[in-house]
């Protein structure tokens, strides 16, 4: 069974348990021998008459069903089987299909081509419709994006879209949110045992609340839009078990750039990858968040964390749509499974330009910054800021690096002027970071992650180093393609702010 070796000195916290887990246990049918098999047939004869047959009685004992994950079974009632394996194909149908202004207007091209100009939507209350990546900008290709989302929103009575007019001050757009993976969970779009499809490869954040949740490409979604269920292969599932107290310098996004460092940017390709150990349920719901989030970088079709009291409080007064949780079975068949001991992890980075480079951020202490970016839907949620806020709160100095802030959603800019910092007094987050000379904390979208039009806040417009809480760090990815970007947590991107150089944030918060 599962073996206790520690695998090679870079990771000394984990170890691979098994291949194929459960696969021999499942095993219904006898062996036997080809040997045995093999008699010789006399071609005599012997009868010219069918031997009577006896009557067939039903079986007793049920119908035979093998163990599942939690993926297999989320698609399994989906697509209305009783039974799923990996490698298997099968319409599923879709609980919410989720785009926004990059995507949108190419998906309702799709969906008006080939189900015709006057179609309608296959459901109007399960099309979510999120502008947030390029808002704040003058290009006027991106506004007409926005446009073009509104205007398919009017004709086909969309319920769920959330707009923006007025871009000079975006609080006068009630209904805007901004960073649709964390707007999806506010508005309580997300729900255990559901299909969540979107335009965005990192909509897998979504399974962070026990659902199956994956990104797809513009043509997939213009065909959801007209038909309600897509055509998808049932992915094997990698399971990570993570044990032990989480310090207090650690965040989860130095988990997930541990396992993404560990298997690399193509380990799980394909495949979903499931977190469960005590480690994972003392996670907060944003803190799941992001470890869901970026299993895309490691090439994951989807993440997942079982749903618990966490899960179900947070969803409390955010939707009132009946769901269902499910459960990998115990003896349910995993691909490999990896265990880990986070207490014995340190605060990571990862280098330039893939996020599977993982460095110790201690080890990368010569590494002069220029600037420091925290926001996005990795690391631009409440919690994120309020970390942020504790390192500096804690060093009581000045950063030595432009640090921008960019909130991913309009509540999350609210939390950042009004909820207390912890230890701090009762200041706010904002209090903190203008005391430590950080910008002004910006109107709430994708901003430069992803680079965008030129005038982008904060966007990467000249090659520079820069630590950031984002996802990605391939060439060009914040803007110039010369630029660095090493992803950091909260914390250490604020520990690095502080001195100019990649640190490790214990120099701060011990």
């Amino acid at each position: 069974m599962a073996s206790s070796a520690i695998a090679p000195s870079s990771s000394p916290f984990i170890s691979k348990v098994q291949k194929d887990v459960g696969l021999s246990a499942l095993s219904s049918q006898p062996s036997f021998s080809i040997r045995n098999a093999k008699k010789r047939v006399s071609r005599k004869i012997m009868c010219v008459m069918a031997p009577q047959q006896t009557e067939r009685k039903p079986a007793t004992s049920g119908s035979v069903k093998t163990a599942m994950t939690m993926t297999e079974k989320i698609l399994a009632r989906a697509s209305e089987k009783q039974q799923l394996s990996p490698g298997e194909n099968v319409w599923v149908n879709v609980d919410v299909l989720m785009t926004h202004d990059v995507c949108g207007p190419g998906t309702f091209g799709i969906f008006k081509k080939e189900f015709g100009q006057n179609a309608k939507v296959w459901d109007r209350e399960k099309v979510v419709i999120i502008p947030d990546h390029y808002i704040f900008t003058t290009d006027d290709r991106a506004n007409r994006n926005v446009d073009i989302c509104r205007e398919f929103c009017m004709e086909q009575n969309i319920k769920y879209f959330y707009d923006i007019k007025d871009l000079g001050n975006f609080k006068a757009n009630p209904d805007y949110k901004g960073v649709c993976h964390v707007a999806l969970a506010q508005e309580g779009h997300c729900r255990p045992g559901e299909v969540l499809l979107g335009t965005d490869s990192h909509t897998c954040t979504a399974g962070a609340f026990g659902q199956f949740a994956t990104g797809i490409g513009n043509t997939d979604a213009g065909f959801v839009l007209g038909a309600g269920k897509l055509l998808l292969k049932v992915p094997p599932t990698l399971r990570f078990v993570m044990d032990g107290e989480m310090p207090d310098y650690l965040l989860a996004k130095d988990l997930i750039l541990q396992i993404i460092g560990e298997i690399s940017v193509s380990g799980a390709t394909y495949k979903a990858m499931e977190f469960v150990g005590s480690t994972v349920e003392s996670l907060s719901m944003e803190e799941r968040m992001t470890l869901c989030n970026m299993v895309v970088e490691a090439g994951g079709k989807n993440g997942v964390v079982p749903a618990d009291s966490t899960t179900y409080k947070y969803l409390e007064g955010k939707t009132d749509t009946p769901y269902e949780a499910v459960y990998s079975d115990d003896q349910a068949r995993f691909l490999s499974q990896y265990r880990f001991d986070v207490s014995k992890l340190e605060p990571l980075v990862a280098k330039p330009h893939s996020p599977d480079k993982r460095a110790l951020a201690r080890e990368c202490k010569d590494v002069k910054i220029d600037r420091v970016y925290i926001g996005s839907c990795t690391g631009g949620k409440t919690e994120d800021f309020l970390a942020a806020a504790k390192v500096f709160l804690a060093s009581g100095k000045k950063v030595k690096v432009p640090t921008f802030l960019v909130p991913a959603t309009q509540k999350v800019w609210m939390d950042v002027y009004s909820q207390p910092v912890p230890g701090s007094g009762g200041k706010t987050c904002s209090q903190i970071f203008e005391e430590a000379g950080c910008d002004t904390p910006a109107s709430p979208s994708c901003g430069a992650c992803l680079g965008g039009p030129k005038d982008t806040y904060a966007r990467l417009n000249e090659p520079q180093v820069c630590v950031s809480t984002t996802n990605r760090n391939f060439p060009g990815r914040m803007g110039h393609k010369e630029g660095q970007i090493y992803l950091a947590s909260p914390y250490t991107a604020a520990a690095s702010a502080l001195t100019g150089f990649v640190t490790d944030p214990r120099e701060f918060l011990q």
